[in-house]
């Protein structure tokens, strides 16, 4: 009599594409993680330009911030974009005290889709108090 070994295969190969979806979900999930991240730099000297009403509850509260949120689109000819702080009623000193560039998976995904053509742009900055 003989026995059949097929519905054992059948099983190790459902627990082998089970254990295989997971490790590429877990892929995944730690890909998605390692996207997201902000980097701050922030100066030593100085004190932040003020913004007494502002209503903000985060790290920048009582602060006078200014945020760009734009894509850039780069081609071949493109050297590296520059953006020019000067004074103005946003920035009166002209002067940086702190920066902060916030990358996301939205970001990431634009620029895989466009090879790397458009990338957004998240930054923030607060100027440093002006002396006048």
């Amino acid at each position: 009599m003989e026995v059949h070994k097929q519905p054992t295969k059948t099983i190790e190969m459902k627990k082998s594409r089970l254990t295989m979806s997971k490790c590429l979900v877990l892929t995944c999930f730690f890909v998605v993680l390692q996207s997201c991240y902000s980097v701050r730099i922030k100066s030593i000297k100085g004190n932040e330009q003020p913004d007494p009403i502002s209503e903000r509850t985060d790290d920048y509260r009582n602060m006078s911030v200014v945020e760009i949120d734009t894509t850039l689109t780069i081609k071949a000819t493109t050297s590296i974009p520059t953006f020019l702080i000067k004074e103005s009623s946003l920035c009166k000193s002209g002067q940086l005290h702190t920066v902060e560039y916030r990358n996301t998976l939205g970001s990431v995904l634009l620029s895989a889709v466009t090879f790397g053509r458009k990338r957004k742009m998240k930054v923030k900055y607060v100027c440093v108090k002006s002396s006048n």
